[in-house]
């Protein structure tokens, strides 16, 4: 009597149906039959090619149509059982991804002498991991128990491909309680697996359960493990590992390199991302998109735009096509750096190959306009943003636009632009009225002034350090009968600095000058780091102004001790510089009297002056005034006869040799220190604000 099926009554059946019986009571592994492959195991095949697969002499069988070549070289394995030429030439070339009619044919036509390479090579060709589960208990029956491990590797690389590590830990654990022990191939697979899955506690316990089974780890475990310890900041562990794989001459990976140029990039150790570059290059490693593009990012963050672009002309050299997430980076790199036209370049490529552009980048191109005076490249990137369909202008995108025009005086269009943002539904901030402050106050429209700032006020909005140190540069600017109206204002915005300026405009040198440092000393003590140096610059200004040299170089000497100033005089065997970078109109002229006099007291004691006096006035990069330290200085030594002499080749340095300035200090009278110098000060203080 026949056997009778519950599917199908061909040979193959027999086979699966034994397996699934045997894979549900034995395996601990969960996976329940689905539909699909229910179908899988009733598959009948054609009666023409079910006997051609049970016939191994067969030469019409549908796999085996043609030969491939082998390597000569490669060691044949040993043949346990007699298969055909043709058999094992259809082994060697499966297809890619085996459906389940392909694998039930193969299956059928490997009978019971089955060799652990046909395993691996039928294994690597299942896309679907719940047929590979049972056609490796298949296997399992048919390949010897010290030889599993290799089957289950196969398994994992699959869950790997597919980034399912929670299936591949549940297989691992399985095999650990069948007594299958793991090799370095298993963790290697399994750790990438976690990596890539974004497991990285998953890798780390991998990695660190390695020892208990005897294997260590290989190049492959190795650039996966910087990779994660990169990526979870574990500098140490990653760097640790990073130097034992290059004195191991290992192959590391490139993904490896990547998360190390983004660890150093988010430390802000960007000489570290270079410096993992240049390994990698010496290291013969080849670069991928994926790095090329994390040191972009690193390099914009670091406004390293150079860098950058050494970087990029490599990449294209390599022959890399650069994708969006390149050109993006390269546009915050140029655009942070103020590569103005190597970024309007980037802006103009991106355009012509349809990449759309985001409100960060817009935003970063349209600050780097404004910074550099770029007007109408600004204007002209505004309207593309208003007419793409990616984005529109946010607040950020409008005040970048105001402060360009405020500080090119263009008071109309930033007017407008204004308007603009109010009909759009946006509220100003108080950014906004400190670029109307500026501008208004450059332009000497102190009405103007008094009106935004009480507009402002009026609509609840808090002053802070930056609007008051506005309010004090528009002192500097406008005449003195309109003092009061701006001294309201700044009472206001900030009592203490109210104080502090009614006791200037009292022009009383000595008068309760105890409280005034008090309150003056709180004052900076307490203001926005990134607001002190122009606070007490505008101070000092203010004493410049109104002839309180005294004051002006008590306050000096308040910044000095407050570290709001630093370096400003240098000392070597060879020279002496004062260095006024970063100091206002009056407070560079308080700094050099105040340097002039310590030269004449180590000349009158009899101290041998260096070879060489300097005098650097590169100008602060938000200077107040159109003119710039250099030019105003440069008029100022040449009014007080000085032999100081303008550097040729030095933006904007000033020399003069021990012997000249003997000479000079020897001519200078006591009162022309105290009475025409000051008057000489207030000149070009002024000169320096008609500008």
């Amino acid at each position: 009597m026949a056997q009778a099926y519950p599917l199908c009554s061909s040979p193959s059946s027999s086979i699966f149906h034994d397996l699934t019986t045997r894979i549900s009571i034995s395996s601990p592994y969960s996976f329940k039959l689905p539909y699909k492959f229910k179908t899988f195991f009733s598959f009948q095949p054609l009666q023409e090619n079910s006997a051609n697969l049970n016939n191994p002499n067969s030469n019409s069988s549908s796999l085996s149509k043609s030969r491939i070549w082998v390597n000569p070289k490669t060691p044949k394995p040993k043949r346990i059982w007699n298969k055909s030429d043709k058999t094992v030439s259809s082994l060697a070339k499966l297809p890619k991804s085996l459906n389940e009619q392909q694998v039930s044919e193969i299956l059928n036509g490997l009978g019971d002498n089955v060799t652990e390479r046909d395993a691996e090579n039928i294994l690597h060709n299942i896309a679907d991991p719940e047929t590979a589960i049972f056609v490796l208990e298949f296997f399992k029956q048919k390949i010897e128990f010290e030889r599993h491990v290799v089957l289950y590797n196969v398994l994992f690389k699959l869950f790997r491909e597919i980034k399912d590590f929670e299936q591949a830990e549940k297989l691992f654990d399985e095999m650990l309680q069948r007594g299958v022990k793991p090799d370095v191939v298993t963790f290697s697979t399994l750790i990438r697996c976690a990596a890539v899955c974004s497991f990285p506690h998953k890798a780390v316990e991998l990695f660190e359960r390695m020892p208990d089974f005897g294997c260590e780890p290989d190049y492959n475990v190795s650039s996966s493990m910087i990779y994660v310890y990169a990526r979870t900041g574990n500098v140490d562990m990653a760097l640790k590992l990073y130097d034992s794989a290059k004195n191991e001459k290992w192959v590391i990976r490139p993904v490896a390199f990547s998360a190390l140029i983004k660890m150093y990039g988010i430390l802000g150790n960007y000489d570290g991302c270079l410096s993992v570059y240049n390994d990698m290059k010496v290291l013969g490693v080849r670069p991928n998109m994926v790095l090329y593009n994390a040191l972009l990012y690193a390099m914009g963050r670091a406004k390293r735009a150079r860098d950058a672009k050494g970087v990029y002309q490599e990449m294209k050299k390599n022959g890399f096509v650069p994708n969006w997430g390149t050109y993006a980076a390269l546009l915050e790199a140029y655009s942070r750096g103020r590569l103005s036209k190597e970024a309007l370049s980037v802006y103009k490529e991106m355009k012509e190959k349809g990449m759309s552009m985001n409100k960060v980048l817009y935003s970063m191109l349209l600050d780097m306009c404004a910074d550099v005076g770029f007007v109408d490249e600004a204007v002209e990137i505004f309207e593309d943003m208003k007419c793409s369909m990616t984005c529109q202008p946010d607040n950020y995108i409008y005040t970048s636009l105001i402060n360009m025009y405020s500080w090119n005086g263009k008071i109309p269009e930033a007017e407008a632009m204004l308007k603009e943002m109010i009909s759009c539904g946006l509220e100003p901030n108080i950014l906004v009225l400190t670029m109307f402050v500026h501008c208004y106050g450059k332009a000497k429209r102190t009405n103007d002034v008094v009106n935004i700032f009480n507009q402002f006020m009026d609509t609840g909005i808090t002053p802070d350090d930056r609007l008051c140190d506005c309010l004090l540069y528009v002192m500097t600017q406008i005449p003195k009968e309109e003092y009061g109206k701006i001294t309201n204002c700044i009472q206001k915005a900030n009592p203490r600095l109210g104080y502090i300026v009614t006791y200037l405009m009292e022009e009383n040198e000595g008068d309760d000058d105890g409280n005034f440092m008090k309150e003056t000393s709180e004052l900076l003590s307490s203001a926005d780091d990134d607001v002190k140096k122009s606070l007490c610059n505008s101070l000092i200004d203010l004493c410049v102004k109104f002839g309180l040299q005294q004051k002006a170089r008590n306050l000096l000497d308040l910044g000095l001790m407050l570290e709001i100033y630093s370096d400003i005089q240098s000392r070597s065997e060879t020279q002496w510089c004062l260095n006024l970078k970063k100091l206002s109109v009056g407070a560079a002229m308080t700094a050099f009297h105040v340097w002039i006099d310590d030269l004449s007291k180590a000349f009158e004691s009899g101290e041998e002056l260096p070879q060489v006096l300097g005098i650097s006035t590169i100008p602060w990069r938000h200077k107040r005034s159109d003119k710039d330290l250099a030019s105003v200085f440069e008029s100022y030594l040449k009014e007080l006869n000085s032999p100081f002499h303008k550097a040729t080749n030095m933006s904007g340095w000033f020399f003069t040799t021990s012997q000249e300035a003997k000479s000079w200090l020897q001519s200078r009278g006591s009162t022309e220190t105290v009475a025409s110098l000051n008057k000489t000060v207030l000149d070009v203080l002024a000169e320096a604000h008609l500008h």
